[in-house]
């Protein structure tokens, strides 16, 4: 019985530890030959021995359980080293298949205390980094659907997060990003959906060394339990999404953790006003607007923090 991933190629963006770690394992897994992109490098282990850097252990670590895995050191905010990226995939496996943008930083930092350079590193490398990737992967999809007269195989995960979803106070330049990987991904997904790609996005917890300090006040696991927050719970999700069983899922957003997964849908109209004129006043719009708000209970925001309460069961 074949695997639901053999004979497909994938990027797995950060995949040196934690998430990306889960996710590349998880694809070999399903039978997918994986390029392990870590931006860590080479150093040395406790006792001042040469070590190897974390992508390529995971990639040895792929090998070594029957799988197919090469490794890329590079910074997936680099335009160039983004097209190395996936010209390894392509000339090492004939072509690519399945991207998956994991890749990020945090600087956490309230907006009044962040500094320039917080901003522009988060967003470079998230934002930037899902840009870059995204690019020479369609470029490659839109090549070998135009060779081949039709729709080829392609899919994407981004990664987003509950930080852009719920407003996280402290963290304006991630939430600022991962909102726009959501746009980037619904951009890309009706862009490409001709050519037979699917990009579809997650907003994945778990306990990393990235989010160490975020999740430090959640209870450990009991003694032989698995971490609700391990990325063992994102990782077959990813997997689903990157597999023909997902065909029909584009443009879409998902949360998961903890042995669960929430489905989220595209904001509504919540109430439309038209002028009784030919163009509205101020004096107009305080009267609909300030009626509107004043029957709304006070501080809500556009941002949905109820996603934060979302747990299995």
């Amino acid at each position: 019985m074949s695997l639901p991933l053999e004979g497909l190629s994938a990027i797995v963006t950060g995949a040196g530890r934690g998430l990306g770690r889960a996710e590349a394992l998880e694809l070999a897994r399903l039978g997918a030959a994986v390029v392990v992109n870590d931006y860590g490098r080479p150093g040395r282990d406790g006792s001042g021995e040469a070590s190897a850097a974390p992508a390529e252990n995971v990639a040895e670590e792929i090998r070594a359980a029957g799988g197919r895995a090469v490794a890329h050191l590079g910074d997936v905010s680099d335009f160039e080293s983004a097209r190395a990226l996936v010209d390894l995939a392509v000339t090492t496996y004939g072509k690519l298949d399945i991207l998956v943008n994991n890749a990020g930083i945090l600087r956490d930092r309230m907006i009044f205390s962040m500094t320039e350079s917080e901003w522009d590193s988060v967003i470079r490398v998230h934002l930037k980094g899902h840009f870059n990737t995204t690019h020479f992967a369609s470029v490659h999809w839109r090549e070998r659907s135009k060779a081949a007269g039709g729709p080829v195989y392609g899919r994407i995960v981004n990664t987003s997060s509950e930080a852009f979803l719920a407003g996280s106070a402290g963290q304006p330049n991630y939430a600022a990003a991962k909102g726009g990987i959501v746009g980037l991904t619904t951009s890309t997904a009706l862009a490409l959906s001709k050519y037979g790609v699917r990009a579809n996005v997650i907003c994945p917890r778990a306990r990393t060394r990235m989010t160490e300090d975020v999740f430090a006040g959640f209870a450990e696991p009991a003694a032989g339990e698995l971490d609700p927050l391990a990325p063992e719970h994102v990782a077959p999700l990813v997997g689903y999404l990157a597999s023909p069983a997902a065909g029909t899922v584009n443009g879409q957003l998902l949360v998961v953790h903890g042995g669960m997964v929430a489905i989220v849908e595209r904001p509504k109209v919540a109430a439309k006003f038209d002028t009784s004129k030919e163009a509205f006043s101020f004096e107009e719009l305080e009267g609909v607007l300030g009626a509107y708000y004043a029957e709304r209970p006070g501080g809500g925001t556009f941002a949905a923090a109820e996603v934060l309460g979302l747990k299995r069961g």
